[in-house]
């Protein structure tokens, strides 16, 4: 169990560094003057057809058709949390500062699983992980340090509004992936990271289609330069990043602890976002207030890959148990 853990811990910081690039992007996007909700829709139009290309080389379809003709409402719901209401504030909040700015508040998505724990399922993972919330504690702390460091002591509305959309984004995204693994719990479907991921997207499609008309009426269609920056978010997010993520949830989907580490090493963007901002964007660095919440995040990265390796060592009944419960 240790090194499963270590593994998915592991494949969840490659993730993050192709994650990164959606914050990168994104700012590229609206500071070139590309409306914000076209960045949201074009990555995941264009997601769907470079998933379709590689599926066929991983496996195919597999109990995908069955699983979406008998249960459509759970995945067009949890497609749409998962994707939609993640993606949405997310590319909204892009133009409110640096990368790292909007990458550092994301990892409030720390605190999503384990204050989600208790109201999604019903076995043994219904508690809260006390000493995952801790950790949370301090990387949120951090997160609060960069934002008012950023913003000299002096947080505008612009400023709440762009940090509560990132953070229902932070909330979004965990809580549509962990309702369809408890699902695929229950229904006893066996689907891999990218089949899932190719699910998800295909069934976020209607929400991003309707969005997509609305946008196009309001602000007109998209630029080339929009649709190579939105190519490159569909590509290394999209499906590179999402998989990755995907892949490692799964290994750990059974074991709490690990399932946050997993999910805390998103907060490696930050570090990610901080160099490739300054080195390709030109933007500043965090100085100040903001270089301590950088590295208060970095402690809780390390602090929650500690506890992921003791616990999924020294809980392996625990953990076995768990999986053997499809109730949620």
């Amino acid at each position: 169990m240790r090194s499963t853990a270590l593994a998915a811990v592991g494949l969840a910081l490659c993730s993050a560094l192709f994650f990164t690039f959606t914050y990168v992007l994104n700012r590229s996007f609206v500071a070139g003057g590309g409306h914000w909700a076209w960045a949201g829709v074009l990555r995941y139009l264009m997601t769907l057809p470079l998933l379709a290309i590689v599926l066929p080389f991983q496996g195919g379809l597999g109990d995908l058709p069955r699983e979406l003709r008998t249960f459509p409402r759970q995945w067009l719901v949890w497609s749409s949390v998962g994707f939609v209401l993640f993606g949405v504030p997310l590319t909204w909040a892009a133009g409110s500062g640096p990368s790292w700015l909007i990458a550092g508040s994301f990892q409030t998505t720390v605190l999503a699983g384990p204050l989600m724990a208790p109201l999604i399922y019903r076995d043994e993972r219904a508690h809260l992980a006390w000493r995952s919330l801790a950790i949370g504690g301090l990387i949120v702390a951090g997160v609060f340090a960069l934002q008012w460091g950023h913003a000299g002591g002096h947080l505008s509305v612009g400023d709440w509004l762009a940090v509560s959309a990132v953070v229902v984004s932070a909330f979004a995204y965990p809580l549509g992936n962990r309702m369809l693994l408890l699902h695929l719990e229950k229904t006893g479907t066996t689907l891999t990271a990218l089949q899932r991921v190719f699910g998800m997207t295909l069934c976020s499609w209607p929400l991003w289609l309707v969005l997509a008309g609305v946008t196009w009426w309001c602000v007109g269609p998209p630029g080339w330069r929009e649709v190579m920056l939105a190519g490159g978010v569909a590509l290394s997010s999209g499906v590179i990043a999402t998989v990755l993520f995907f892949r490692a949830t799964d290994m750990v989907r059974s074991e709490p602890t690990s399932l946050a580490a997993v999910e805390a090493m998103q907060a490696a963007e930050l570090l990610f976002a901080t160099l490739m901002g300054v080195v390709l964007l030109g933007e500043s660095r965090p100085h100040g207030f903001a270089a301590i919440g950088a590295v208060l995040i970095v402690v809780g990265i390390a602090l929650f890959g500690w506890m992921s390796g003791r616990s999924a060592a020294g809980h392996a009944r625990e953990v076995r148990a768990m999986r053997t419960d499809r109730g949620a």
